[in-house]
């Protein structure tokens, strides 16, 4: 009975020191841009959930794909429909990891770098960038621009608008990284 006890005293204890490496992020914005000579389109979603586990840098990302918010509702409905086929492929997913250093312990601006799979309308395609992290006080803020060629996840646009639209799109992220217990 003690053994059987103590078993479960140190198994708590080491979920209680996992959870302590996991900061999640509820609320992260991801936005992107496009520029052309005829137009440029904008949009931005602040419900992004995302999760980063410290101890090993892992880290993954979701939105879906229809709180993306544009000026003009046009573009948002002809994004959802036609460009992300949105019923189809309702999410959008980063998973990766941090490859760097820095130290939750100490406030400061670290520069890492992040690897992993972007997936995007069905296709997954591998990625490596730049990311700033700021520490304060045990939470971070990241943020990170992926520079997105939208013919490599398979997005079809037509010739009618080819020109409207850019061959490369700036992805945006930023999030707010807290301990799991704080959310």
């Amino acid at each position: 009975m003690k053994l059987t006890l103590a078993l479960l005293v140190i198994c708590l204890a080491n979920q209680s020191l996992k959870a302590q490496h996991i900061l999640v992020s509820r609320n992260a914005a991801i936005s992107f841009y496009s520029s052309t000579v005829l137009e440029d389109i904008e949009a931005k979603s602040t419900t992004a959930n995302s999760a980063m586990d410290t101890s090993t840098g892992e880290l993954i990302f979701k939105v879906s794909n229809t709180s993306f918010q544009f000026k003009k509702k046009l573009m948002q409905e002809h994004f959802n429909e036609n460009y992300m086929e949105s019923e189809r492929y309702p999410y959008s997913e980063f998973k990766g990891k941090i490859i760097g250093d820095y130290n939750l312990n100490i406030n400061g601006t670290y520069h890492v770098k992040v690897e992993g799979m972007l997936f995007i309308h069905g296709v997954s395609k591998s990625y490596t960038n730049v990311a700033e992290l700021i520490v304060n006080n045990k939470n971070i803020v990241a943020s990170t621009i992926f520079k997105v060629r939208i013919a490599d996840h398979r997005i079809q646009v037509p010739s009618l608008v080819f020109k409207n639209i850019a061959e490369f799109v700036d992805v945006k992220i930023m999030a707010l990284y807290q301990p799991k217990n704080q959310q």
